[in-house]
């Protein structure tokens, strides 16, 4: 098996103003993948939901400032590490996964030991 990490971007704004019931509506959304991707034969081996963008620092060249690294109408907002046969499989699970307000983008994770990535 392969990992990938299925990286979300949506538009914040749209949870700033979501209710308690329409949050955890999402939240069973996100519980229902994970079963889904078990039963695709995929594994979930990590992932994280971040903070808003109005939390983030970012470092260019040793300066520090505040805000994202990159400003966009879709923040990345979490992402899921998974296992998966190959990219096809990936992508399935991926088409899966709650992004109400946004996307996700699909990328193998690198083996270091493997040397640089062709």
């Amino acid at each position: 098996m392969t990992q990938y990490m299925i990286s979300l971007y949506e538009r914040e704004a749209e949870y700033a103003t979501m209710t308690p019931e329409a949050w955890g509506a999402v939240l069973e959304a996100h519980g229902a993948f994970a079963q889904a991707v078990a039963d695709l034969g995929g594994t979930i081996t990590g992932g994280g939901v971040l903070q808003p963008t109005t939390t983030a620092t970012s470092i260019r060249g040793g300066e520090i400032t505040d805000g994202p690294f990159v400003e966009s109408k879709e923040a990345f907002g979490g992402f899921y590490l998974i296992e998966a046969r190959d990219l096809d499989h990936a992508l399935q699970i991926a088409k899966l996964t709650p992004t109400p307000f946004g996307g996700v983008e699909v990328r193998p994770l690198m083996d270091v030991n493997a040397g640089p990535a062709q």
